[in-house]
C-alpha cells in the first residue's frame, strides 16, 4: 500500500504570496487534479505520475477536462476540484438560497451568538420601484426594537438563571439566549456572511440555478462566484447559463395548478389556508407503512442471503418480543454521538410544519433530509418569543409585525418576490420535511438538547413524539444528548458505555 496526500486547501493569500516570490508557473490550478484523476480509469500509470504529467501540460489537461465533461458527460471529475469562498454582506434571504445545495459545506454567522448591528441589504427591486423610503423606515424600526429587546432580555435572563450567571463562563450562553429571542424582530434583509466550500460540479450547479432566479442579489452573487472560479479553473466551470428548466418550470407549475381553480375558488382556498386557532405547527403528513417491519426486514436482508420480499414476509411472522430483541441488538452499542445502522434509512416520515424564519434557519441545516417550502406568508402570522412577552414587550412586538405586514403589502405589487426582504425572522412559512429514521436520530440528538434554540427544540420534540407513535421500535432511543443516558438505561437496564476520545483520556 502507498498513500499520497495529493493536495489540500490553502488560503488564497498564501497562494498569491507564493506566486509573487516564486518563478512564474501556470499549474497553480485544481484543474490538474481533475484531469489526472479522470485518466485513472484508462491509464495504467500510478495516480501520482498522472498528476505530475498533468502539471507539466496544463493546457492539455484543460482540453482533457472539457472533452471528458462536455463531450463524454463524465461530470463527476469536476468534483475533485474544491473551492472555498468568503460570502460577505449578503442578506439572510439570499443565504437561505445558498444553503439549499445539500452537497456543499457552510459555516454561517450566527444571529444567536453575535450581537447584530444595523447592516442590511437594500434590494435593487425595491430601489427601482421607488419604494426605498418606506422599506428603510420599517427596517430601521425593526432594528431599533432588536436593540431594545436585547437590553431588556439580557438582565431578565441573568436574573432568571442566577446560579448559572454566578459563573462568568456561562455569560456568553446567557447573552446568546437574549440575542436569539431579540433577533425575531429583525428582517430577512439583515446582512450575514458564510464560509462556503464546494466542488466545481456543485459550484456550476449553484451558478446556473442562481442565473435563473428572480432576485437580482442572487444573480449577482452567482456571477461573482463564477467569475472568481473561472479565473483559476476555466475548463471545469462550463454550464453556467440559466436554463428553461431552472427559469421556467416553477412558474409554469404554479400557473398550471392555478388553472385548476376559478378566481373565486382560489380566493376561498387562500382564506382556508390560514392557520386556525389552536392548529398544531407539527403534523405527521405521511409515513412508510409498517416502517418498523421494513427496517427489521432491511436488517434481516443485510444479515442473511434472503431476497428482500422474503425478509419482509419473515419479519411479519416474528413475535413482538423477537422484533424488539433484533432492534435492541442494533442499538445496544450506540453512544450519544452514534446513529443507528444504515438499514434505518429504509423508513421515512414526512412532517408538515409551520415555522418562523428563525426556526427555519436551524432546520435548513439538515441537508440530508428532503425539505421543500412555501414562500414566507404574513397570513400565517408570526411567532412572538415567550421571553418577549415576559419583559412586557409583546404588544410593541405585535405592532411592529402589523407595520411590517403593511410594508410588505405595499412592496409586493411593484417589487414582487423582493418584498420578502422586509419580513421579520418572526414571520412564518409552511414546510414539508421528509426524513428517514436514521437522519431523525441526528436531528433529535442535536435539536432536542437544552443547548438548541427553543423553537426548533419544541418542533424536534413534537416530531420525535409523532415518530415514536408511528414506529415505536425503531424510534425508541430518540431524544436529545442530555436525555440519552436516561433513555438508554430505561430500555437496556444499565447506563450506556461512554468512550471519550483518546485525547481526553
Amino acid at each position: 500500500m502507498r498513500v499520497v496526500l495529493a493536495g489540500y486547501n490553502v488560503d488564497a493569500e498564501v497562494i498569491e504570496d507564493l506566486k509573487r516570490t516564486s518563478p512564474a508557473r501556470d499549474d497553480v490550478t485544481p484543474e490538474t487534479l481533475s484531469a489526472s484523476y479522470a485518466r485513472i480509469s484508462r491509464d495504467p500509470r500510478p495516480a501520482d505520475e498522472l498528476r505530475a504529467a498533468a502539471r507539466k501540460e496544463v493546457e492539455r489537461a484543460r482540453r482533457s477536462n472539457q472533452t471528458i465533461i462536455f463531450k463524454m458527460g463524465h461530470h463527476s471529475v469536476a468534483e475533485h476540484a474544491v473551492f472555498n469562498f468568503d460570502v460577505i454582506g449578503v442578506s439572510r434571504l439570499a443565504l437561505e438560497e445558498v444553503e439549499k445545495f445539500r452537497l456543499c459545506s457552510y459555516t454561517e454567522k450566527s444571529q444567536r451568538y453575535i450581537k447584530l448591528g444595523d447592516d442590511f441589504v437594500i434590494p435593487a427591486e425595491v430601489q427601482k420601484a421607488g419604494l426605498e423610503r418606506v422599506f428603510l423606515k420599517t427596517i430601521r424600526a425593526q432594528n431599533a426594537l432588536y436593540h431594545e429587546l436585547y437590553e431588556k432580555l439580557r438582565p431578565c435572563i441573568f436574573n432568571k438563571y442566577k446560579e448559572l450567571a454566578e459563573n462568568p463562563k456561562n455569560h456568553p450562553a446567557l447573552e446568546g439566549w437574549a440575542k436569539e429571542d431579540a433577533r425575531y424582530a429583525v428582517s430577512l434583509a439583515t446582512q450575514g456572511q458564510v464560509g462556503l466550500t464546494l466542488n466545481a460540479r456543485n459550484l456550476e450547479l449553484l451558478v446556473r440555478r442562481f442565473a435563473a432566479k428572480n432576485l437580482e442579489e442572487l444573480r449577482e452573487l452567482g456571477g461573482c462566484i463564477a467569475a472568481l472560479a473561472r479565473e483559476v479553473a476555466p475548463s471545469i466551470i462550463l454550464f453556467i447559463e440559466a436554463t428553461d428548466f431552472d427559469a421556467r418550470t416553477g412558474a409554469e407549475i404554479k400557473e398550471s395548478v392555478e388553472s385548476l381553480f376559478t378566481p373565486k375558488v382560489r380566493a376561498g382556498l387562500k382564506k382556508e389556508s390560514r392557520p386556525s386557532k389552536g392548529e398544531e405547527p407539527v403534523n405527521l403528513a405521511d409515513a412508510t407503512p409498517d416502517g418498523d417491519d421494513r427496517i427489521l426486514a432491511a436488517l434481516l436482508h443485510s444479515s442473511t442471503s434472503m431476497a428482500y420480499d422474503l425478509c419482509l414476509k419473515k419479519t411479519r411472522w416474528l413475535s413482538p418480543a423477537e422484533k424488539t430483541r433484533i432492534v435492541k441488538t442494533a442499538l445496544r452499542h450506540m453512544e450519544f454521538h452514534d446513529f443507528p445502522p444504515r438499514e434505518f434509512e429504509h423508513a421515512d416520515l414526512t412532517f408538515s410544519l409551520t415555522i418562523s424564519a428563525s426556526c427555519f434557519a436551524q432546520l435548513k441545516r439538515h441537508r440530508m433530509a428532503t425539505l421543500t417550502a412555501q414562500d414566507y406568508d404574513p397570513a400565517l402570522g408570526a411567532t412572538v418569543p415567550p421571553s418577549v412577552e415576559s419583559v412586557g414587550a409583546g404588544a410593541e412586538f405585535r405592532r411592529l409585525i402589523g407595520r411590517t405586514d403593511e410594508t410588505y403589502a405595499a412592496l409586493l405589487p411593484k417589487a414582487g418576490p423582493a418584498a420578502a426582504y422586509v419580513l421579520m425572522n418572526a414571520h412564518r412559512r409552511r414546510v414539508l420535511f421528509k426524513v428517514n429514521i436514521r437522519e431523525l436520530y441526528h436531528i433529535s440528538r442535536l435539536r432536542e438538547d437544552p443547548s438548541a434554540q427553543w423553537e426548533i427544540r419544541e418542533i424536534a420534540g413534537r416530531m420525535s413524539a409523532l415518530a415514536r407513535k408511528a414506529m415505536p421500535l425503531s424510534c425508541m432511543l430518540l431524544g436529545g444528548k442530555d436525555r440519552y443516558p436516561a433513555l438508554y438505561e430505561r430500555i437496556f437496564g444499565k447506563p450506556p458505555k461512554i468512550h471519550p476520545p483518546a485525547y481526553l483520556k
